[in-house]
């Protein structure tokens, strides 16, 4: 993908495997991205996508080492746990705890929060990035977040579509034999991960969070004009921006489908998706 397509670490970038503890006292595994011989830099938490029921730390290294080599961030990439085994909110959970620990390690791992402090995710990874945001708002967690990277995100189920943005929220509808993510695709791994009754959580669906979205921290936006999943990213963040004064960024790629820059990876439109990405974590760390 991108610079660094051949998935190869890179010299200047010292990779780490951490064993974390969760909640209930399970351990899962963070890999820290530490660019060497800079001074400290701002932390990043990346967290993958894969339906929360595939997928793994290999998903996003690309981007991971490239935010550390670039930006001189240190990265944390979380091998959360995920479904069928692991059903909801476990991956959830996992992913704030993991936050956390990066948080109250930022020091150890080469970091200062104090010039920025991001998380970053991929459609099942930018469910759970919006929903770990508002977490660590509503708990006044320290230091605080200060953007948020949204890639192809899911942000509400269809069976918790509000009426009043029902006509807005029209693309898994219209796209339901989309390549990559189908709607029977969408179906066996939501199905796979929670069960239809608590499907309208606003842990599961951030769009309907019971405490609004005012507060949260700058949003940067990567949305695929042919993915079942657009309108639920771009009412988000009409709603951030026009309702709730939260600064956005957004960057649209019509036509495109869900994930494609992390399959089709030499195509220019997925270099640009990747330079894009650096260029928007550069305009959050900015933003702080």
């Amino acid at each position: 993908m991108g610079e660094n397509a051949n998935g190869k670490p890179l010299s200047n970038v010292k990779e780490q495997d951490h064993q974390v503890e969760m909640r209930d006292g399970h351990k899962i595994t963070v890999r820290t991205y530490q660019p060497q011989d800079v001074p400290a830099g701002a932390l990043g938490m990346v967290l993958h996508g894969g339906g929360w029921c595939v997928g793994g730390l290999a998903n996003e290294e690309n981007l991971c080492r490239l935010m550390a080599s670039k930006l001189g961030m240190t990265v944390a990439n979380v091998d959360y746990r995920m479904g069928p085994e692991w059903k909801f909110p476990t991956a959830h959970y996992d992913c704030f705890d993991a936050t956390k620990w990066a948080a109250q390690n930022a020091s150890k791992l080469g970091a200062d929060p104090s010039k920025g402090f991001t998380i970053s995710g991929t459609s099942a990874g930018g469910n759970i990035t919006a929903a770990v945001s508002h977490l660590w708002r509503d708990e006044k967690v320290s230091p605080p977040l200060t953007g948020c990277h949204l890639m192809i995100p899911a942000l509400c189920d269809i069976v918790a579509y509000p009426e009043n943005l029902k006509k807005d929220l029209c693309s898994r509808e219209q796209l339901p034999d989309a390549p990559i993510l189908s709607a029977a695709a969408m179906k066996l791994f939501t199905d796979s991960f929670i069960p239809v009754q608590e499907r309208g959580d606003p842990l599961f669906s951030p769009l309907l969070w019971k405490t609004g979205h005012k507060g949260l921290p700058p949003q940067f936006f990567q949305i695929c004009g042919s993915d079942p999943l657009r309108d639920e990213a771009l009412v988000y963040e009409r709603g951030l921006r026009e309702k709730d004064g939260v600064k956005t960024k957004v960057e649209v790629y019509p036509g495109y489908p869900h994930g494609f820059w992390s399959i089709f990876t030499n195509l220019k439109a997925s270099q640009k998706f990747v330079e894009d990405s650096i260029h928007g974590l550069k305009w959050l760390l900015e933003q702080k």
